[in-house]
C-alpha cells in the first residue's frame, strides 16, 4: 500500500488542534490512535530535511531545516488520502469538526470554456483526453509541494507508473487556447522541456532522458510508436509529451494562480477518476472553494464533453444487511452519522430500514454496497464491536489431502532424504525436450505472456525442478537424496478452469551408482505406511510394478507403479541423455507418484 509523508507541525495546524504530551501518551501515539480510528496506520516516524522552494518553483539547500515527518500508510484504493490536503479534510469529518464539502464544476462567467482539440492520429498511441482549470489559486511552499507529490502518487498507484493515464499541469496564464491533443512522428516534435535550456527533438529527448534516474523508466511506453502524443496551445506552443515529461514553458511555479489540467489516457475511466482527485484535494485553495472551471474535449467524432464531471451518485443499503455483516445492531439515523462520518453524506429513507448514502466525486473507491458497509465498521469502531461465538457450530479440520502429504513429507525424511520446494512454473524445455519428450503431446497450461524462458509453462511433473536443485548443489557431497510433495497442474477440458492440479511426490537418489533399490525401498515404506500391500498382477487391491518404456528414463531400468489397478506414478534410472542436459555428472534414480488416490 502507498505511504506518504507530512509534516507533523503542518499536520497538526491544519487539523486545528495541539496534540499535549501526557504522562503515558506521546503527541505521536495520540495521533497513531486517530488513524487507526479512522481505518490507517501510522508506519513512522521520522525526520527530514525540508528543502525550500522559491517563485519559480525551484529548491535551495540554503535555510533548509529538519522536520519531524508522518508516514502514514494508506489504502491502495483510497486516491483521497494521497496527500496531506485529502488526509485532513477526512480527518476533520470523521472527527465532526466540519461538514463533508460540496464539490462543483462551474463554466467561466468571463470569457469562453477552455476547449481541448484531439485529433484521429491520437488514436494510435494514447486515444482519451480530460482536461479542467483551477481557477484562482493560491500556492505556497507547502502546498505546492503537496501539488506535485499527489501527482507522483497517483502516477505510481492508478495511472500504472503513467502507463494508463499521464497528467499533465500548466500555468495557463503563459498559453491561449484552445488546446490541440495530437500524435506525430517524433522527428516532427521539437520544444524545451521542464528544466532543459534549449530545444531538442522528441528523438533527442529520448536518448537525453534515457539515463535520468526517474524518467526513463516511462520511456518505453511511446518509445517503439511510429507516432509520440503532443499537446500545444492555439500559437503551437508545446504544453507536454504525454507520459514523459512537460514543457517549460508551461511550468507551474508559487506565482501561478490559474491551472489548467490535462490527462491524456488509454483508460478514459481512470482518467476521470485521476483528474477528479486533483480537482477535489486541491480546489480548497481557489477563492471559490471546491469548484473547477469546465473545459470541453472536441472528440475526433464531434462528440463534445465537458470535464471535470464531478459527479455525485446515491446508493442506498439495508440497514438490518448493515448490522449483519457487521455485528452490530444500530438504527438507521446512526448509521447515517456513522456514514457521514467518512465523508459519505446520508439520510434516512422514508421506509426507515433503508439509508440514502450519497457518493461524493472524491470517493471513487466506493463501488458496491460492501464498500459502505466497511465505512460503516471503521466509522463505528472495529474495537467497539463485540465478540460473539458464532450460532452455527462448527469443527475445523485439515484438509484430508494436505493431511495425508504432511504425513508422507515426516515419513521420507525420516528415510535419510531432504525436501525441497521448487518453482511451479517451469520451461517448455524443462518437461520436454530435456525429458525427450515432445511437447504437443504434453497436456501443459502454457503462459500466454511469460517474462522469461524459465516461467513459460505451469510444471506436469515434479522431476525437473529437482535436477536442477541437484545441479544447483554439485559441490555437496554425495549421495543427495531430494524428495518434493507438491501441486502439478493438468490441462483438462473436463475441468471448470480447463486444468486441474495434481498432488504428487517425488524422490530421487544421486551417487556414484544409481542407488535404484534406494528408490524401491522408499516406494515399499510409503505403500506399507498406505496400507497397500504388496500383490501379483492380477491382484486388485495392492500394488505392483510392471516394465514400461519412458524416454526420460534407461531402457529396461524403468518401471510403472500401479496401485489398486490404477497406474499412480513411475519409476527407474534416468536416461544418461536427461542427466546431461541437466549438467550433472552422476547417475540419477527417480520416483514420482500420484498421492491423491490414497485420500
Amino acid at each position: 500500500m502507498p505511504i506518504i509523508g507530512v509534516k507533523r507541525d503542518l499536520l497538526f495546524k491544519s487539523l486545528g488542534q495541539e496534540y499535549i504530551h501526557f504522562l503515558f501518551s506521546s503527541a505521536d501515539d495520540q495521533f497513531s490512535d486517530l488513524c487507526f480510528e479512522f481505518g490507517l496506520e501510522l508506519d513512522e516516524v521520522t525526520t527530514e530535511k525540508q528543502m525550500i522552494t522559491n517563485e519559480q518553483g525551484a529548491e535551495q539547500s540554503a535555510g533548509a531545516s529538519e522536520d519531524i515527518v508522518y508516514r502514514i500508510e494508506i489504502p491502495a484504493n483510497r486516491y483521497d488520502l494521497l496527500c496531506l490536503e485529502g488526509l485532513v479534510l477526512g480527518l476533520l469529518v470523521f472527527q465532526g469538526k466540519l461538514s463533508p464539502p460540496r464539490y462543483k464544476a462551474v463554466t467561466p462567467e468571463k470569457g469562453s470554456v477552455q476547449k481541448l482539440i484531439v485529433t484521429p492520429a491520437t488514436k494510435l498511441i494514447r486515444p482519451y483526453a480530460v482536461a479542467a482549470v483551477l481557477r484562482n489559486i493560491t500556492f505556497n511552499q507547502d502546498s505546492y509541494k503537496s501539488f506535485i507529490d499527489l501527482q507522483d502518487k497517483l502516477h505510481q498507484n492508478i495511472c500504472r507508473k503513467r502507463s494508463l493515464v499521464a497528467i499533465g499541469t500548466h500555468d495557463l496564464d503563459t498559453v491561449v487556447g484552445p488546446f490541440t491533443y495530437d500524435a506525430k512522428p517524433p522527428s516532427d516534435i521539437k520544444f524545451q522541456a521542464l528544466n532543459q535550456d534549449k530545444e531538442y527533438t522528441a528523438t533527442e529527448l529520448m536518448d537525453l532522458y534515457s539515463t535520468h534516474a526517474q524518467l526513463k523508466q516511462y520511456l518505453h511506453i511511446i518509445k517503439d510508436s511510429p507516432v509520440y502524443p503532443i499537446i500545444y496551445d492555439k500559437n503551437g506552443v508545446v504544453l507536454s509529451m504525454p507520459p514523459i515529461i512537460n514543457g517549460n514553458h508551461s511550468r507551474i511555479t508559487l506565482n501561478t494562480r490559474n491551472v489548467f489540467i490535462e490527462c491524456t489516457a488509454l483508460d478514459l475511466t481512470k482518467a476521470k477518476i485521476v483528474l477528479d482527485t486533483l480537482i477535489c484535494m486541491f480546489s480548497q485553495y481557489c477563492i471559490d472553494k471546491y469548484t473547477a472551471e469546465c473545459c470541453e474535449v472536441l472528440l475526433p467524432d464531434g462528440t463534445v464533453t465537458r470535464y471535470p464531471e464531478l459527479a455525485y451518485r446515491e446508493e442506498v443499503v439495508n440497514i438490518q444487511k448493515t448490522n449483519t455483516y457487521i455485528g452490530i445492531s444500530e438504527p438507521a439515523d446512526k448509521i447515517a452519522k456513522l456514514l457521514t462520518k467518512m465523508c459519505l453524506k446520508s439520510e434516512v429513507a422514508n421506509s426507515e430500514d433503508q439509508v440514502i448514502v450519497e457518493v461524493p466525486p472524491s470517493r471513487h473507491d466506493v463501488i458496491h454496497a460492501c464498500d459502505i458497509y466497511e465505512d460503516v465498521a471503521v466509522s463505528y469502531g472495529y474495537n467497539n464491536i463485540k465478540k460473539t461465538i458464532p450460532k452455527t457450530a462448527t469443527i475445523g479440520a485439515q484438509f484430508p489431502l494436505n493431511k495425508l502429504s504432511d504425513q508422507l513429507r515426516e515419513q521420507i525424511a525420516q528415510a535419510g532424504f531432504t525436501e525441497v520446494l521448487t518453482f511451479s512454473l517451469c520451461s517448455r524445455d524443462d518437461i520436454a525436450t530435456k525429458l525427450g519428450r515432445n511437447i504437443n503431446d504434453i497436456p501443459a497450461v502454457h503462459i500466454s505472456n511469460p517474462k522469461t524462458l524459465e516461467f513459460q509453462v505451469a510444471r506436469t511433473t515434479l522431476v525437473p525442478g529437482l535436477l536442477k536443485t541437484l545441479a544447483a548443489n554439485k559441490k555437496m557431497p554425495l549421495p543427495m537424496k531430494l524428495f518434493e510433495v507438491s501441486d502439478v497442474v493438468i490441462r483438462d477440458e473436463t475441468a471448470e478452469v480447463g486444468a486441474r492440479n495434481e498432488r504428487r511426490g517425488c524422490a530421487l537418489n544421486c551417487n556414484r551408482t544409481p542407488g535404484f533399490e534406494i528408490i524401491h525401498g522408499l516406494l515399499d515404506r510409503l505403500m506399507q505406511l498406505l496400507e497397500i500391500p504388496r500383490s501379483s498382477n492380477k491382484d486388485m487391491t495392492g500394488y505392483y510394478l510392471q516394465a514400461v518404456d519412458d524416454p526420460a528414463y534407461f531402457p529396461q531400468r524403468c518401471a510403472e507403479v500401479v496401485a489398486n489397478g490404477q497406474v499412480i506414478g513411475i519409476m527407474g534410472v534416468l536416461h544418461p541423455d536427461v542427466i546431461m542436459k541437466f549438467e550433472l555428472t552422476h547417475p540419477v534414480a527417480c520416483l514420482e507418484i500420484n498421492i491423491e488416490p490414497f485420500v
